[in-house]
């Protein structure tokens, strides 16, 4: 049994039997094909058509565009600030919104409520904020009225145990009364003693002494 080949059709290694594929291949319907709606509407993301002079939202932004002639015209609006404490935001919608605020401050270790305060130290105040930040102020300690002050534990400023003092020369006397510091010297320092506040020293007077 012997078989041939058709003088009138090609072969397939023939380059030509392509085109003649392509050639009996019909067009698709016309419905299938995806229209141009180029000055006539807008298209989503999904397929659907939007008129002109439509809004919508394409795509997964949630911020609304205008259907124009020459196609969407989406606008950013401006959206106002998240809160710096934010710690959970819904972004659904067009502009980020904040669901849930920190109401805490976190300092070496510790949670402190917003507008707590609390020491850090003896000398140390610290406060939460309201945005989330700590702040700390050293105390400043006021000039004591004594010239041998001392400091405790758990105080940050030193205190006078002794009360108020200055010195005579090189004694210690208290402050507001006169003391005899030799036979002719007497000695005072008040509050109101701009030298005793400078320099914390006495002032003193000196009597006449009568000869033995």
């Amino acid at each position: 049994i012997s078989f041939h080949v058709h003088p009138e059709l090609p072969a397939a290694e023939d380059p030509s039997l392509l085109d003649v594929v392509a050639s009996m291949t019909p067009e698709p319907p016309e419905e299938y094909a995806y229209p141009d709606y180029r000055g006539k509407g807008c298209v989503d993301e999904s397929g659907f058509v939007y008129a002109i002079g439509e809004k919508f939202t394409p795509g997964p932004s949630a911020c609304p565009c205008l259907c124009t002639e020459e196609g969407p015209l989406c606008i950013q609006p401006e959206c106002p600030r998240l809160h710096p404490r934010c710690i959970h935001v819904d972004t659904s919608q067009c502009c980020p919104l904040c669901k849930e605020r920190k109401n805490y401050c976190e300092f070496r270790g510790k949670i402190y409520q917003t507008l707590e305060e609390f020491m850090v130290s003896p000398c140390e105040k610290c406060r939460c904020e309201a945005d989330g930040e700590v702040v700390c102020t050293v105390s400043a300690c006021p000039q004591t009225d004594c010239v041998d002050p001392v400091y405790e534990p758990d105080q940050c400023c030193p205190i006078c145990k002794n009360g108020p003092n200055c010195f005579a020369e090189t004694t210690v006397i208290p402050a507001g009364r006169e003391v005899k510091t030799d036979e002719c010297t007497i000695c005072h320092c008040t509050y109101e003693e701009v030298t005793w506040r400078i320099e914390r020293q006495a002032m003193c007077t000196r009597h006449e002494c009568k000869q033995i």
